[in-house]
């Protein structure tokens, strides 16, 4: 959906969340809860309170679809929190979400040297990044564009900056790099960005992937530096230099064996969309597929990795 479209569109919808019971992620509290789920269902702005003693978040989504896409969102998030539920959803007419919406994403580092932002905001990060604002060790943060909308990966949620920061640290210039659930494409749009020669993206999505090809235009980025398909991964893609994979722990896990063949012997492979929590279930996966971990980070109750075949993995022929 272009500006236009938006500007056409004379409401939004507002779905409140409510958080019931026991909740699924340990180390969680019922705010992260909600926000987790509004974030990864495509809110574009929320806001919490409570109510009768309990939590609930307002979330704000886009008019321009029907409710019962953001809700198939929602609902599909269900078996991963079980503990939340959809209680409400409406019409919300005449208030200036446009320009509220667009004052809820600014700016934001990320790692050593990006910084993730909002197209209307590319006038601020040029004034900010020549009088040195934005310097991070004494050079200026390279812009990564994303128009925030249904597809996760605004840079907001710390499971996309826990990947944009290895994809920072191991990307080398030349790379060629696998993007499994792209969303918004974010993570492959910084690998190019930071030297990568070539891209190969897909989500399961479609809109997902529509999207990630109108943020590779924001970004400058010519339509054939990245090859987009539908779908969770692919027969005879190329082996990766780097391959990012930021969804949920039961994806990562099912797709692993599979995503680790499309690994180059010495390439790295990066994995996010975890709670710390999952890290002791994920970890012995990584070793059964070949794969020792390399680095890990953790943002509040955040956690990724970054991988590469170990001494016994087949690809080093040992």
């Amino acid at each position: 959906m272009d500006k236009a479209d938006e500007d056409d569109c004379n409401f939004w919808w507002g779905v409140e969340l409510e958080a019931e019971g026991s909740l699924s992620k340990p180390g969680e509290n019922a705010e992260e809860t909600l926000l987790t789920m509004a974030d990864l269902s495509g809110s574009v702005g929320s806001e919490l309170f409570e109510e009768d003693g309990k939590t609930v978040l307002r979330a704000v989504y886009l008019g321009s679809r029907d409710v019962s896409h953001w809700l198939a969102a929602l609902d599909a998030l269900k078996k991963d929190f079980p503990g939340a539920r959809v209680r409400a959803h409406s019409k919300i007419e005449n208030r200036p979400w446009h320009t509220e919406h667009m004052d809820a994403f600014p700016p934001i580092p990320v790692g050593a040297g990006l910084v993730v932002a909002a197209p209307w905001h590319s006038r601020k990060l040029d004034k900010e990044n020549e009088s040195g604002e934005l310097a991070a060790s004494g050079r200026q943060r390279l812009p990564i564009y994303i128009y925030p909308s249904s597809a996760f990966g605004t840079g907001y949620h710390e499971s996309t900056q826990i990947g944009l920061s290895f994809v920072e640290r191991f990307i080398k210039s030349g790379d060629v790099v696998l993007d499994v659930g792209t969303g918004s494409g974010i993570l492959f749009i910084a690998a190019l960005k930071l030297g990568a020669a070539r891209a190969a993206a897909c989500d399961i999505d479609p809109v997902a992937i529509a999207e990630a090809k109108r943020n590779m235009e924001i970004n400058g980025l010519p339509g054939s530096s990245c090859e987009l398909r539908v779908g969770d991964l692919w027969d005879g893609a190329a082996e990766a230099d780097l391959l990012m994979s930021n969804i949920l722990l039961k994806t990562n896990f099912r797709l692993l064996g599979e995503m680790s063949n499309l690994l180059k012997p010495f390439g790295t492979a990066v994995f996010s969309g975890m709670t710390t929590a999952e890290r002791a279930v994920f970890l012995p996966a990584l070793s059964e597929s070949g794969l020792s971990l390399l680095a890990e980070l953790t943002i509040n109750d955040w956690w990724g990795c970054a991988a590469r075949w170990n001494a016994s993995g087949k690809r080093l022929g040992v």
